[in-house]
């Protein structure tokens, strides 16, 4: 238990990833150490609301529809019927084991967990309230915000409405819904969007902008739409919502086009806001941008040098992976006074869709833009051994390489354990230097084995060059 107003090397608000990284590299390095945490359980926004339950749906969603279409099964899938409420309690177990596993790391480093709203009160204090308990004042050198953040909720929607749902609300949902209507298109309304269409539920994927996920490789994107499009989901490019008319039954979203998608629910997937709205920033001259982000510099100190931000709350890339090692590299700035910053340029993507979607480095278009000479080579699961198999024959792996030098400037991957595959050809950049695809042409792989589509690729590119 912590001691009353006491004084720390560093205190951490948040406990999901970028704060748990930087409490266990802290307290590593044998660093007083206390963790703020609002909830009961540990482990953020990730654990409870956001990564671990949709991954953990998206994989009972994925199983359902496997076992339902798999002729093995026939005898007995007549009579499997799930509800979405029963999917959804599948996730419970995973986030239990979860919570506990990274309560013990706190445990056994004996790193404090402190339950309350803490609100900074200076560059460095902080006082937590609790329910039903006594505010209390607590010091440090150095303060790291790891608040994450939360799905943003336009102010004309009515989130009160059982109608009108978002990424955190969807898995309360308490009825198996016959119909739903996405609005965004990013990453989470695509990956619901597949979980729903494997569920058997009729989905309308409201896009704001004229591709999905332009920011991706656009022959994997075209893939994505065709097999969401192949599940019955209908794709709604470059509209924009006008209004939402919630009734007891259903939803009725009025798009600015004119066109009227009526649903039993809406999902709102159109951004989301960085939890910094209770931290009392006006005390220590620190202010939000409109999306409730901090600015940092690349050693994640804010304006303010004894605060630090990571996660969610600092915007972009806002993932679990990235947050974790922004909050070790905050608190290695702050024990070491060593700037460590992470390589943008070799940060894996993983979007969960079924089938999956996984990249690093550039894309096409960027390096067409660019002028730079490059290849590309392909591998379609259809023709691995192991895809036929397991029956995940859908998708493929493409590297795209410097046409003169071979050095391998983007992997992007569809398809089944593509955010597994892609960490193969990740390492193999990571080394730097020339002619990387040589490297999968002169390595032997296992077989019969995924990984071997990074031989095939190669092959396949070097095939094209002239």
């Amino acid at each position: 238990m912590a001691k009353r107003n006491p004084h720390y090397d560093v205190i951490v608000i948040g406990s999901g990833p970028g704060g748990e990284g930087a409490a266990m590299m802290a307290a590593k390095n044998r660093r007083s150490v206390a963790v703020i945490e609002r909830y009961v359980d540990v482990g953020g926004g990730c654990t409870h609301w956001g990564t671990i339950p949709s991954k953990a749906l998206r994989h009972a969603a994925r199983r359902y529809s496997e076992i339902r279409r798999e002729p093995l099964y026939q005898e007995f899938r007549k009579h499997l019927h799930l509800t979405y409420p029963e999917i959804l309690r599948t996730a419970d177990s995973v986030i239990a084991r979860q919570t506990s596993l990274r309560r013990a790391y706190y445990e056994r480093n004996h790193v404090p967990l402190i339950e309350g709203t803490a609100r900074l009160t200076g560059p460095n204090s902080v006082e937590v309230t609790a329910p039903g308990a006594q505010a209390q004042t607590m010091t440090a050198d150095a303060i790291i915000l790891a608040t994450g953040s939360r799905p943003y909720r336009p102010p004309e929607l009515d989130f009160s409405h059982p109608r009108i749902r978002d990424s955190d609300t969807i898995l309360q949902c308490e009825e198996h819904p016959r119909s739903i209507t996405i609005y965004g298109a990013g990453v989470i309304g695509s990956e619901y969007a597949s979980i729903f269409s494997h569920l058997g539920i009729r989905v309308n994927l409201v896009n704001t902008q004229s591709r999905l996920l332009s920011y991706m490789d656009d022959e994997i994107t075209e893939a994505l739409s065709y097999h969401l499009r192949d599940r019955g989901v209908t794709i709604r490019h470059n509209e924009k919502m006008a209004r939402v008319e919630p009734r007891d039954h259903d939803v009725v979203l009025h798009l600015e086009s004119g066109r009227r998608i009526k649903s039993d629910y809406l999902l709102w997937a159109n951004g989301r806001t960085g939890n910094t709205d209770s931290l009392n920033l006006e005390a220590v001259g620190l202010e939000a941008d409109g999306r409730g982000q901090l600015k940092v510099n690349e050693q994640h100190q804010t304006e303010v040098p004894s605060i630090y931000a990571v996660g969610d709350v600092i915007g972009f890339p806002a993932l679990a992976s990235s947050a974790y090692d922004q909050g070790r590299f905050a608190a290695g700035h702050i024990v070491t006074g060593e700037a460590r910053s992470l390589r943008f340029d070799l940060m894996p993507t993983g979007i969960y869709t079924i089938p999956e979607i996984s990249s690093v480095g550039q894309t096409e278009r960027e390096l067409a833009e660019s002028g730079v000479p490059y290849e590309i080579g392909h591998a379609f699961f259809k023709h691995l051994a192991r895809a036929q198999m397991v029956r995940e024959e859908v998708g493929m792996l493409k590297l795209i390489f410097h046409a003169e030098t071979l050095e391998i400037l983007g992997i992007h991957c569809f398809g089944e354990a593509a955010s597994e595959i892609v960490h193969i050809g990740q390492t193999v950049m990571a080394r730097g230097g020339e002619r990387q695809l040589q490297h999968f042409i002169d390595t032997t792989f296992n077989y019969p084995t995924m990984a071997e589509a990074y031989r095939v690729a190669a092959l396949n590119g070097m095939n094209r060059l002239i």
